[in-house]
C-alpha cells in the first residue's frame, strides 16, 4: 500500500461515518450508530467532539492503519455562513464559526473540527471541507418567508445530494448540468432539493426550519401553534429548539431516533407506528410535490436517498404518490464518504485547488 491515504470523516446527527481510501481504493468504511440515549449527555454538539474523534481513532487502530500513512483528512461541513460549491481547507476562521455555532447546532459541524485536530497532529497532513450543508444556490424568490424579518436559508444535505445526482447522471449517461432533478434525502434530517442544471435553486431547511419532519427534527410545523408554545411559560429557549431539532419527529411520537425499529414495529401491527410511518412518507410526497412546481413539472427524475431509503415501504409509499410526475429512482445510503474522499484526491493530485474560507 502506498502511503498517501485519505481519510473520509462524515459525522451525522445519528451515526459517524468514516472511511480510508489509497487513492480511489476504498481501504475500509464503516458506520457507528449512536442511540438518543449515548448522546443525550452532551448539551451541545461541540461537547461530542472528543466521543466522536474517540471512536474514529479506535476504529482505524483496530483497522491497522498507520496515522504516519494519512495525507489529507477530509471532513463534512458544518453550519458555516452560506458560501458556494466546492472544497474549503479548514481555517482559524472556519474553526471559530464552528465553535461559536451561531448558525445552529449539528453534527456536521464536527467534521471540519475532527479532520483538523487529527491533521494537527500528523507529521504531513491536511484538513479540507467538502460543498458544507450551507451551500447556497437559491433562486431570489426562494429566499422570501412572509416577512422580512425571516429569510429562507438554505442549509441541506448539499454533499450527498449533489454526489447522488452525479451517479445518476453518470449511470444514465448524461451530464449532472443538463438535467432537472429532485432529490429527496432521507435521515436523521430530511432535505428535498430542485436541482436544475446543476443548481440547487430551492430546497427546505432540513435543519431547523421547514419540510418533512424526519426521525429526530419536527420539521415545519404550524407558525400559531408554535408562537403560542413559545409564550406558553412551559419551556425556555433551548426546550423549544430540542423540540426542532434533536427531540422533534419520531424521537417525539415515538421515543426512537431509528426509522428501521418504527418500520419494523409498523409491520408487526404497532398502529402508532405505522401511523407515524405513513406521515413522514406522506409529508416527503407532499414536498417533492412542491419542488415538481419549481421545477414548472420538467422533472427528468426523483431520486430517494439517505438511510430511510432503505426502507422499501416508506420508498414504495412515496413512489405512489409522486411517480405521475417523473422516473423514481432509488440509492439507499449515501455517497458522502466516497465524494469527500475523491474531493481530497483531487486536491492531493493537484488537479483543483482548495477554497479558502
Amino acid at each position: 500500500m502506498s502511503k498517501a491515504l485519505i481519510l473520509a470523516i462524515n459525522p451525522g446527527s445519528t451515526s459517524t461515518k468514516f472511511g480510508v481510501y489509497n487513492e480511489e481504493t476504498l481501504v475500509f468504511e464503516t458506520t457507528l450508530r449512536h442511540t438518543t440515549e449515548e448522546l443525550a449527555p452532551f448539551k451541545r454538539m461541540t461537547d461530542q467532539f472528543a466521543f466522536r474523534k474517540g471512536v474514529i481513532l479506535e476504529e482505524l487502530k483496530n483497522k491497522g492503519i498507520e496515522m504516519s500513512d494519512i495525507n489529507v483528512v477530509v471532513g463534512r461541513g458544518g453550519l458555516l455562513r452560506s458560501i458556494e460549491s466546492g472544497i474549503y481547507e479548514v481555517n482559524k476562521s472556519m474553526i471559530s464559526d464552528l465553535i461559536a455555532a451561531e448558525r445552529g447546532e449539528h453534527a456536521s459541524n464536527l467534521g471540519a473540527l475532527i479532520a483538523d485536530d487529527i491533521a494537527r497532529s500528523l507529521p504531513s497532513a491536511s484538513a479540507y471541507i467538502v460543498d458544507p450543508v450551507v451551500v447556497d444556490e437559491l433562486q431570489d424568490v426562494a429566499r422570501l418567508s412572509g416577512h422580512p424579518e425571516i429569510e429562507r436559508l438554505s442549509i441541506f444535505h448539499a454533499l450527498n445530494q449533489k454526489a447522488i445526482s452525479r451517479a445518476y447522471a453518470k449511470d444514465t449517461g448524461r451530464n449532472y448540468e443538463d438535467l432537472n432533478l429532485i432529490v429527496a434525502h432521507m435521515g436523521g434530517g430530511i432535505s428535498v432539493g430542485a436541482h436544475k442544471k446543476g443548481k440547487v435553486i430551492d430546497v427546505n431547511n432540513a435543519f431547523n426550519g421547514d419540510g418533512p419532519f424526519s426521525p429526530e427534527r419536527s420539521g415545519g410545523l404550524p407558525a400559531g401553534q408554535l408562537a403560542e408554545l413559545c409564550f406558553s411559560g412551559k419551556y425556555t429557549l433551548d426546550e423549544v429548539k430540542g423540540m426542532i431539532t434533536g427531540k422533534g419527529g419520531m424521537v417525539a411520537y415515538l421515543g426512537t431516533n431509528s426509522f428501521r425499529d418504527v418500520c419494523e414495529n409498523s409491520l408487526k401491527g404497532d398502529k402508532q407506528a405505522l401511523l407515524i410511518r405513513r406521515a413522514s412518507s406522506y409529508q416527503i410526497a407532499k414536498e417533492i410535490g412542491a419542488m415538481a412546481t419549481v421545477l414548472q413539472g420538467e422533472v427528468d427524475a426523483i431520486i430517494l436517498t439517505g438511510g430511510m431509503a432503505y426502507q422499501e415501504s416508506n420508498t414504495d409509499d412515496i413512489r405512489r404518490m409522486v411517480e405521475f410526475i417523473a422516473e423514481v429512482v432509488i440509492y439507499p445510503g449515501e455517497d458522502e464518504i466516497k465524494a469527500l474522499a475523491f474531493n481530497g484526491l483531487l486536491v492531493l493530485k493537484g488537479e483543483i485547488s482548495a477554497k479558502q474560507y
